[in-house]
């Protein structure tokens, strides 16, 4: 199961992970202690807020548990584990099934370098140090510098500095752009905002001083 660390609720009784879904989603479920059927809600990436499943029941599982559940669970890395039971709840199966590659992403090795490099004592993934990490890489480099002064545009820029700095991290210098991309896609769905935020801001600066 990919699905981060499970949390306990304040706004109902219950716990709650956010969790990979069918078909590539994030999403948030809900464990409450005196029902069998969890809630289930995906993210919406446009909003930010929860859109709760068909299927769940609002006035078990309130649109204010899910926010407080995605709180809570922001910045969480995911990780791999068993299925999770909470006095005899089994989560429902249509909530289980990732494909084969989200599972590759998430075991790889890569992922689990970039998580240990980056997550801080409460077991969050501190992107105020991972884009300070870049930045400081970014504006370090001459191949960056080079690009900027041969007006390289923000995108290449920026993919370039990810790359080469993932490469680093994880030991691994033949990373394709998709396991580049799956990976920053990885870590955008536990992040609050888009996780590599201050890095563009510093990359178009960089771009305007030139």
């Amino acid at each position: 199961m990919i699905r981060t660390t499970m949390v306990e609720l304040s706004t109902i009784e219950a716990a709650a992970y956010r969790q990979k879904l069918r078909g590539g989603h994030s999403g948030v479920v809900i464990l409450r202690y005196d029902t069998e059927q969890p809630g289930i809600a995906t993210l919406n990436r446009k909003s930010g807020e929860p859109d709760p499943s068909h299927h769940t029941d609002t006035t078990l599982f309130p649109l204010e548990a899910f926010k407080e559940a995605l709180e809570l669970t922001s910045g969480m890395p995911y990780s791999r584990r068993g299925k999770v039971k909470l006095s005899g709840v089994k989560e429902e199966e249509s909530s289980q099934e990732e494909t084969a590659e989200e599972l590759a992403t998430v075991d790889s090795a890569e992922y689990e370098a970039i998580v240990k490099t980056y997550t801080n004592r409460k077991g969050e993934l501190s992107y105020e140090l991972l884009n300070k990490d870049f930045i400081q890489f970014a504006k370090g480099s001459k191949v960056v510098s080079d690009m900027v002064a041969n007006h390289a545009s923000q995108d290449e820029i920026r993919q370039h500095v990810i790359k080469v700095k993932l490469e680093g991290i994880t030991g691994n210098r033949e990373l394709t752009e998709a396991q580049t991309q799956r990976i920053v896609d990885m870590l955008d769905e536990v992040s609050p905002r888009h996780v590599f935020k201050e890095l563009n801001d510093e990359i178009r600066k960089m771009l305007a001083n030139r």
